[in-house]
């Protein structure tokens, strides 16, 4: 699988737990005490850095680390939008669309000048 393939599964397989960790608790665990909606957050959470933090090890060979923040971002942005309407059943939003699109506008900047990475900030010892 090609490398920004296996980047693009594990971030949006990341932000869809990483969406349930922030939001779902507003619809199962209302009622609960909030040190229970923040422990079963903190659980799922977990899930989320386990593919995260993959995802972009594993992007940083092919993308610059902009490249990666926005494209994390974009992807945040559909995935919300298909967990609002679907999950919390919320009224789609247009607004949300254009938020979505200004992103992709954001990434196109980002993307514009290449895929080289970024040397790294600190020079591995000799």
């Amino acid at each position: 699988m090609p490398v920004w393939l296996q980047t693009v599964v594990l971030l949006v397989l990341s932000n869809v737990f990483m969406t349930f960790a922030w939001y779902g608790h507003l619809r199962d665990l209302r009622e609960s005490p909030l040190w229970i909606a923040i422990a079963v957050s903190w659980g799922i959470a977990f899930f989320e850095y386990c593919l995260q933090v993959p995802a972009n090890r594993i992007g940083s060979g092919q993308f610059e680390l902009g490249q990666l923040k926005v494209m994390q971002e974009v992807i945040t942005m559909i995935v919300f939008m298909i967990f609002a309407t679907t999950y919390m059943r919320r009224p789609f939003s247009m607004d949300l669309v254009y938020a979505t699109l200004c992103l992709v506008a954001a990434a196109y900047f980002v993307f514009r000048g290449g895929g080289t990475p970024e040397p790294p900030a600190i020079a591995p010892p000799t």
